[in-house]
């Protein structure tokens, strides 16, 4: 039943391009790949474009080849000098792209960039969806991310069965625009939640307690959050390696919501409260670490020694070990 599914797929849909195949990139595509679609990929990085190529997708040599292989394209791109380059530099999307065509845009950028982007492609008579996702770098692996979904409801429509095969869940949320404003609303939470992560963490580890049964008994408390259970075991393990979302692109998500609610005029006492943490973090040297490095940023404040945790390991009640 399954392979049948795969290859009606193939048979029906056209080819989907991925622009950008960093951690949350690379995972659409190898989502889009076992779903049975060809995919053409581009990205910069050789070592990026070897990876998707050994699972399977077609590499490109440029954003416009993409684009003129691809009437429905992704694009997953991690500052705005790369999504500029990306869209409209010589070789940019929009230099191949065909009238008619869809670019699902998953990145989280500031809604001025997305909305200045969205009027130049549709000049050229081309549909721009801004569809950031909520999840880390180890969801989007297991497709276990969520889509936001906004901007024109037919374009959206045509792109429906895409999105389905690398998300657990799509929404559509109305006008362009809506969706960036519900991703700056959970990165807000996102970045409270890690933060309140480490903080328990630390405090279980001063008060002499195993970390595997910390996380083991708040992850299935009401006390839990989604980035507990994400994040808890790096912090249980004290490795924050490799990187689900690098500390150092994180900031650029943390400038962009401060932005965002200064705009408001809207109080945000915990978010405010622990953008210090997070800046130590890269003073520290874990600009390339995941975002769970603040834990060891909490760590050292509180007097804790040595690089890890005392406990390394994830424990079920009764002290027998996990996976």
């Amino acid at each position: 039943m399954a392979k049948r599914g795969r290859t009606a797929v193939r048979r029906r849909s056209p080819a989907v391009g991925q622009i950008g195949l960093g951690i949350m990139g690379g995972a659409f595509a190898r989502h889009l790949i076992a779903a049975g679609y060809a995919v053409i990929g581009y990205d910069p990085a050789p070592a990026a474009m070897k990876a998707f190529a050994a699972a399977g997708g077609q590499p490109a040599g440029s954003c416009a080849e993409v684009a003129a292989r691809a009437s429905i394209m992704i694009t997953s791109l991690p500052s705005p000098a790369a999504m500029e380059e990306a869209y409209f530099g010589k070789e940019g999307l929009a230099a191949g792209a065909r009238r008619g065509s869809i670019v699902i845009e998953a990145s989280t950028m500031t809604l001025e960039l997305k909305e200045r982007l969205r009027r130049g492609l549709a000049r050229r008579g081309i549909h721009m969806l801004d569809c950031p996702v909520s999840g880390t770098g180890a969801q989007a692996a297991s497709r276990d991310i969520t889509i936001y979904a906004s901007g024109e409801r037919r374009a959206y429509e045509r792109c429906k069965h895409v999105f389905g095969a690398y998300a657990r869940a799509t929404y559509y949320c109305g006008e362009f625009g809506v969706g960036s404003k519900l991703k700056f609303i959970a990165n807000l939470l996102v970045t409270i939640h890690n933060l309140s992560t480490a903080e328990a963490m630390v405090v279980g580890e001063k008060a002499g307690l195993d970390l595997g049964l910390v996380y083991r008994m708040i992850a299935d408390g009401a006390g839990s959050s989604r980035m507990f259970q994400v994040r808890g075991p790096m912090m249980v393990a004290g490795r924050y390696m490799p990187a689900q979302m690098k500390s150092k692109i994180y900031q650029k998500d943390i400038d962009i919501i401060r932005a965002f609610v200064r705009r408001l005029r809207c109080p945000t006492p915990l978010f405010d409260g622990s953008l210090p943490l997070y800046t130590a973090a890269l003073r520290q040297g874990w600009a390339m670490a995941d975002t769970a490095a603040i834990h060891a940023v909490l760590r050292k404040r509180a007097g804790l020694k040595g690089s890890k945790p005392r406990s390394g390991r994830l424990r079920q009640a009764g002290g027998r070990k996990t996976a």
